[in-house]
This record gives C-alpha cells, structure tokens and sequence, in this order.
C-alpha cells in the first residue's frame, strides 16, 4: 500500500512533464513514427530558443514536496534514508530510478520525456528536468552524483554509460539501483543473494546470555556495552578470540537475542575463494547490516592475513571507519595491540569452560533433552572431558542418536522416554567429541584390559589406583578446595612404569585408560625425534597441543629413548639435545591430562624427569604364584583346554614375564587348533621352546 501511494506521487510528477514536454517537443511530436530517431531543423531551432539549463518539465514545486512528503511516510523508504543520511533529492532519484523494477509502463514514459525510445531507463538529465525548475537548483545537485556522494560512495545506486555512445557526457548516464536497494524497499527481508555464498542471516536468535557456560563479569559487560552502543547508535567494535566452540559465536547470537535484532555472520575467508570484488562484496554485506540493522559477526580475517592479505584489511578498516552498527570479529587467537587499537576494538578473551561452567552447561542440556543423571555422573562427565559448549551439545546428541539406534530393535516406536542414554554411552559420545587432531600423530589403542586381567603386587595395584582416583576427584581438591589457585603448572597427572618388558606396563595403561573411560594414545616416537635441529621441538609442541583438545592418556612407551639422561656440554649437537630435553619438560608440565612414560631401564632417565613425575611404578618380573594367575586367567573361557594341562608346573618351571605368557598362550592355541585338538600340554611345551629361541634363551631339553 506504501509503494502504490510513493508511485502515484511520481505518476503526479510524469503528468506534469508529459503536459510540458507536449509543448516543448510540439504537439505532432507524439504521433511521429520515427520521433527519436532523427533530428530535424525544426528541433534545432527549438532547443536554441530554451533557456539553458532550464527544467524541459518542471514549472513548479508542488509535485515534488508532495513526492517528499510521501517517503516519509512509507517505512521502508524512510529506514533507507536514516541508515544512509539520505536527503530528499536522494531519495527522490532513488523513486525515479526504481519505477521501471515494479512497472514496465515507466519505460515507456521515460523514453518519451528523453525524446529517445532506446532511452528507457532514467538518466541524469531527465533526474535533473524532474527534480529542479531552475539552472541553479540543478548546479547546486551535481554533487549528489559525484564519487564521493552517499548514494555513489556507499553503492545505493550506479551510473551506467550509454554503451551506443562514446564516452557521453555525465548528464547522459544511466540510474540503476542496486538489486539489494531495490529488494529492501520491496519489503524483502530475506539475504541478499549475492552473501549468500558467504554469510547466513539469523534472524530470531533464541539463546540468552544467561544459558551461556560464561564468566559473569564478562556477561554483565558484554551487556551493558551493547546495550549503551544500541541505544546511543555509537559505533562498537570487538574482537572475540578464543579456541573453536568455545561459544563466541553463540554469544553473539545472545545479545542479537538481548537486543531484539537480527545477526549476520560472515566468513571473510570463504568470501575471499569466491570469484567476486571483495570490496563490492564487504560493502554489500555492510549494506545489508544496515537495512537490516543488525548485529555483523565476522570470521576469517585471521586466516588471511596470516596469508599476507593486507589489502583485504585496509579495506575492512576503511569500512568500519564509516560504520555505526555493532562488529564483532572472531578468531582463534590473540592479534597485537597495533591491529586492535587500528580496529578501534575491544578485546575479549573466550577461555575453555572451567569445571563449574561446564557442569551447569552439561545439567542445563541434558535436561532440555530430558536426560536424567544423579550429580555424581553429571560430575564425572565435566571434570573427565575438558569439552567446549559446542563439543558437549555434539555428545548429548550423538548419545541420544545411537540409544535412539540401539533401542529400535526392541521398540515399534520410539519416544523421548525411550532415549535415556547411560552414562556409559555419554562418556564414550564424549569421547567421539575430541581426538580428532592426535590421530593424525599418535596411534590410538583400543583399552581390552580391566582390573580383573592385571596380576600385579598389591602396592603396586594399589599406586595405580591412586592414579585414577587423582584424576576422579580432581574437582574436588582442584576446583573445590582451592589447590588451583597454588598451582601454576603441573596440574596433571605424570606417570612413570619401568620395568623389564612384558611385565604389564603398557597392560596397565589400558587398565587406567578402561577405568576412567578416556581414549589411549601410543606416542610413536620414530614420528617425533628428528635428526634436524629444532624438529623435534616443533613435532613434541604438535603432540601436546593436540592432547589438550583430545581429552586422552599419552603413552610415551621405551620412553628412555627419548628422555636419556642430560649430557655434558661437548658440542653443537649435545646443546641441543638438552634443550630437545627440557623443551619436553616444559610441555610435561604444562599439560593437564595423564602422561605416562614407560622405561625398561629406569636409570637411563634424566633426574629432572623423575623430579616432575608424581607417580613412579616399578613393574618387578613376577614370581612363580603371580605367573601362576597369569597363566590361569591367560586363556579365553572359550578355549578348550586338555586335561593333562599343568599351570602350576608351566608357572614353576619356566620363569617368563606376562607378555611372554602370552605369547606362548597364544601360539599354543594356533598349534592345537592346526591339530583339531583341544590345546594339551605338549603345544604348550612346544610353544615355550619356540619362545625361549626367540629371546635368545638357552634351550634345555630335559625342562622339556
């Protein structure tokens, strides 16, 4: 209803012009077939006998105030002109100018007034004999159509040349608008289709500040800043660093929330691959910030310029220089103070969730999905996994998703009540959530082994339950008891097992790992030590970055081979070989997680090691009641055993390690199976021997 009364108003404006144009063109001129295409004498004299400069149409104001008038009326027009500070005369070309996108009549109007009918589109001149009755008022509008005028500079509207003309004048170029100007006063709210390659427009945000996993002085600021910026239309910029789901994001959305505004993210890393003028694209989507006045949140800049793309920031800068609205920028990491203070932005730091925060986000979701655990599993689900906001919605989900899979076999159909996923389940979704950067630098074991398969004296099973129970109530003396605050590094837990090989110790990783239901990680050291300066630095610093987001136990196994002890300072190469040493060090102490490194030979580790490791293991080499369980709990349930088998004298009469064991255990089955028999004891004998050649032992017949 508001365009059709703006068009009328126009329609007022063309009346007036065609009356005046009927003189000034004569009143044959309507009637010539070939009017436009030819100039005759007759039209020379007439254009000679016309005061320069003088409107051809225009010989009152009436008509346009009345045109004015009408664009204060219609919002859309009237939200243009305050984003843009627009005058009258602006807006009034914007109108001529959009007609012929809604009606295809102005075209023809527009080509008789122009005297021309290829000049269908509305040009400068005919803007000019519209809009101004005299050659002063038409001087003094020049300057709306120069580069750096409003509508010009901020892409409202374009200048077109006529392409059958040589380098025509000025007065002679075409007025188009923008499509984006053009859909917004058609009252489209959706996204420009030109972004939508690169950005995504939220435009009912529904998160709160108050869900948030966030520190409250830093939601209280948040808020009162943005409030104060919106109310006072004061230009605000900030910039949210921090790792990847950490909720910057999500906190953007919030206050859009609080607002009551929409939000625009952007990737300026995606817009940058497509094959688009990056400055045209970052007005445009400024643009669209504005129509919609909205809140913009931006991504990638980081990225680009650590690729030297510093012509893609001055032009952002350029920019925000104009803006008024709210900007945020995100990225991963802190920029220095020179691009801050250039931005004019306020920095805010999004650190990992403590333990609090992520015990309320990990209550406040699971009871929107209407999952119900007692505090203690909740408890053990945010002290184990160090997740984001984000990882911790992708395990609730993935959890619910496979009970929802599991149950299907036994439900016709399936309802909320059916998907209660158990703890169990959410620790192993949890665990899908993180990792995903160590495969790629380690190997991941698969824990098989628990309490029950571990043979081990009792203090040393009684140290390795300590360790889990250091990482099980950590919380408590940590978080609740205030030993964080006392402790600047060293808030994990370092392990160490030596012991001859096959004595249990990578056996007893898995059963830590089993028992606190984290994920496993062999570091292969071939992979990390290098040969080349410096290498070995950059390949540990890869290790343990990954490990804070992987939530998992590192395995560094025949760690001496690795961490010898510090040498003296001979040469280039033993410099750096400690700095390699206490490089790691360092890394050991700074990480949060399990580390255990394990050692044949304890006496080849550097004293500095054993100094920063809170738990040291000794694996001894079992005697003859200890290889006498391993034995009896070595063969699977399944595995048919011949009556003439004697444990006790395999366990008497050849002292072997656990790993040994197995392997005859193991070989024996492969011997009996070969048979079709049930394993007796002569494969195992036979399986023995043929271990004894392969550690090199001497073989005596007699034992056999």
């Amino acid at each position: 209803m508001h365009m059709s009364l703006v068009l009328r108003s126009l329609d007022k404006l063309l009346q007036q012009a065609v009356s005046k144009a009927q003189v000034v063109y004569g009143s044959d001129a309507a009637g010539d077939p070939y009017r436009g295409l030819y100039v005759n004498q007759d039209d020379v004299e007439g254009s000679l006998e016309r005061e320069p400069g003088v409107s051809h149409f225009l010989a009152s104001d009436d008509h346009v105030e009345f045109l004015f008038e009408e664009i204060q009326h219609n919002p859309n027009f009237k939200r243009l002109q305050e984003a843009f500070e627009l005058s009258a005369f602006d807006m009034a070309v914007i109108i001529i100018a959009l007609a012929p996108e809604i009606d295809l009549r102005y075209e023809r109007i527009y080509a008789y007034l122009q005297d021309d009918v290829t000049r269908s589109r509305p040009t400068i001149e005919l803007a000019f004999n519209l809009l101004c009755a005299s050659e002063s008022a038409k001087l003094s509008r020049w300057l709306h159509f120069a580069p750096d005028a409003p509508l010009i500079r901020q892409g409202l509207l374009e200048l077109i040349p006529d392409p059958n003309r040589t380098q025509p004048p000025l007065l002679a170029y075409y007025l188009k608008l923008d499509e984006q100007i053009i859909r917004w006063l058609l009252g489209h709210q959706a996204l420009d289709s030109r972004l939508s390659h690169f950005s995504q427009l939220h435009l009912t945000p529904a998160i709160s500040l108050e869900q948030l996993p966030l520190d409250m002085a830093l939601k209280r600021s948040l808020e009162a800043l943005m409030v104060q910026a919106w109310e006072t239309q004061q230009p605000l910029r900030l910039y949210f660093y921090g790792p990847h789901g950490v909720g910057k994001q999500r906190t953007a959305v919030a206050i859009a929330s609080r607002l009551g505004v929409p939000l625009i993210t952007a990737d300026l890393l995606l817009l940058l691959k497509i094959q688009v003028d990056f400055n045209t694209a970052l007005k445009s989507l400024f643009r669209e910030v504005q129509f919609q006045k909205a809140i913009v949140y931006l991504t990638g800049l980081d990225v680009l310029l650590e690729q030297g793309q510093y012509a893609v920031y001055q032009q952002l800068l350029a920019i925000l220089q104009e803006t008024k609205g709210i900007t945020i920028l995100a990225s991963t990491k802190a920029w220095d103070a020179d691009k801050i203070n250039l931005m004019n932005a306020i920095a805010v730091e999004f650190s990992m969730p403590d333990f609090a925060q992520r015990q309320a986000y990990w209550q406040a979701n699971l009871v929107k999905m209407g999952i119900v655990l007692n505090q203690q599993d909740i408890d053990i689900l945010s002290d184990r996994f160090r997740l984001t906001p984000e990882q911790i919605d992708g395990a609730i989900a993935t959890a619910c998703n496979q009970t929802r899979w599991k149950n299907a076999a036994f439900a016709q159909t399936l309802t909320q009540s059916h998907v209660q996923p158990t703890l169990h389940e959410l620790l192993a979704a949890a665990r899908k959530q993180s990792g995903q950067d160590l495969t790629g630098l380690a190997r991941k074991i698969s824990p098989k082994h628990t309490w029950d398969n571990i043979i081990l004296p009792s203090d040393q099973l009684r140290q390795l339950r300590e360790i889990c129970n250091q990482v099980k109530y950590h919380h408590i003396v940590c978080e609740q008891w205030g030993f964080e605050q006392k402790l600047s590094l060293g808030k994990g837990v370092n392990v160490l097992f030596s012991g001859s090989p096959g004595t249990g110790k990578t056996m007893a990783s898995e059963v830590i790992a089993n028992e606190l239901q984290l994920d496993l990680y062999k570091i292969d050291l071939s992979q990390i030590v290098s040969k080349y300066i410096g290498e070995t630095e950059k390949n540990l610093d890869r290790v343990f970055t990954a490990a804070v987001d992987a939530n998992a136990i590192l395995l560094f196994d025949e760690a001496d081979a690795l961490f010898g002890k510090r040498s003296e300072v001979k040469d280039a190469h033993d410099r750096y070989a400690n700095l390699e040493i206490a490089y790691l060090l360092q890394k050991m102490e700074e990480y949060e997680g399990i580390t255990i490194l394990t050692t044949n030979l304890r006496q080849n580790l550097d004293e500095a090691f054993t100094r920063r490791i809170r738990f040291i293991i000794e694996f001894p080499f079992p005697e003859a009641d200890y290889r006498l369980q391993i034995w009896q709990k070595i063969f699977p349930q399944q595995t048919p055993l011949g009556t003439d088998v004697d444990l006790k004298l395999m366990a008497q009469k050849f002292k072997l390690a656990g790993g040994n064991i197995r392997n005859i255990a193991l070989a024996a089955a492969f011997l009996a199976a070969e048979d079709g028999e049930c394993v007796a004891m002569k494969y195992l004998l036979q399986a023995t021997k043929r271990e004894f050649q392969k550690m090199g032992r001497l073989v005596n017949e007699e034992d056999f």
